[in-house]
């Protein structure tokens, strides 16, 4: 083979192994395939979590920020970034934009989101989005409600699940389940500026109001009388999921309309609560697909 060859042949691999890192960074910013593990140079124990401020959230990953930054609804306070996250983000000039972006070096960021977060280089200090309550609910045929799921990276996943399925709202309670911070916002990828998060005080007494609006409610059992395909009546469906280890509440079993299984032909009967979740926001699609 020819010296010249042996260029064209490097110059084609190289342009190829360019795009495949390419296509690959943008399936992690979009949350489609993990983020690899950065090394650190410091353990855990080394780094203690600053005091936060009341109404003081911090959101990082780049597909995570660049959601924020694009909802009207966030209160923005800084930008902190490296120059080739900032980059990446492609939002204009830093001297244009209507909020202070300061560079900064990763180990800045790691400093104060703790060297386990996979922060891309950028960290955005937010307010919380605004509560919302029942009445916030979008005209939406399809919600989800969870009785006190408390893991954020679970009802992360479960939001992100809800934005693809067209989900109106997520309802949870105020107590026992996450609130707004770095580690939900990234496990949804994007999907917290997307759907409305409403946290009420009484479960019970939302699925009530639900009724009344027309909702039926399906709390999802692994133990349920019938298969969740089989259940469906109503033409406007309320999903409910109980926590990751004890399921759904007494009260909450004895209030929804309905309870259902998800069959599984295989020898393993349950799922995690954010693929259980997927699954059924599915079944419940088909559904109301051919309810039109």
């Amino acid at each position: 083979m020819s010296k010249d060859s042996k260029q064209d042949k490097s110059g084609r691999d190289g342009h190829y192994a360019t795009l495949r890192r390419a296509v690959r960074d943008a399936k992690r910013e979009r949350g489609e395939i993990p983020t690899p593990q950065q090394k650190r140079q410091k353990s855990n124990k080394d780094w203690k979590p600053p005091q936060l401020q009341p109404e003081q959230v911090f959101l990082y990953g780049l597909h995570t920020v660049r959601a924020a930054l694009e909802n009207p609804e966030r209160k923005l306070i800084k930008l902190s970034v490296t120059q080739n996250a900032f980059a990446r983000l492609d939002i204009g000039e830093p001297d244009a934009l209507p909020f202070p972006v300061e560079f900064v070096s990763p180990q800045d960021i790691d400093k104060v989101l703790g060297p386990e977060a996979i922060h891309q280089g950028v960290m955005l200090e937010t307010r919380p989005l605004p509560l919302r309550r029942l009445e916030a609910l979008k005209d939406s045929p399809l919600l989800l409600v969870l009785d006190q799921v408390t893991d954020p990276h679970n009802v992360g996943a479960i939001m992100r699940s809800a934005v693809a399925f067209g989900a109106g709202a997520i309802v949870t309670t105020q107590r026992h389940s996450p609130t707004e911070s770095g580690v939900l916002a990234k496990s949804a990828s994007g999907a917290l500026e997307l759907i409305p998060y409403i946290q009420i005080t009484n479960l019970a007494d939302a699925l009530e109001e639900l009724h009344r609006l027309g909702f039926q409610t399906i709390g999802l059992d692994s133990e349920g009388p019938a298969p969740l395909e089989g259940t469906f009546v109503a033409d406007k469906v309320a999903l409910v999921l109980g926590s990751e280890g004890k399921g759904l509440r007494q009260k909450t079993r004895e209030t929804v309309a309905a309870l259902a299984r998800l069959d599984m032909p295989g020898a393993i009967k349950s799922l995690n609560v954010s693929n259980a979740a997927a699954v059924a926001l599915y079944a419940t699609r088909q559904h109301l697909a051919k309810a039109k």
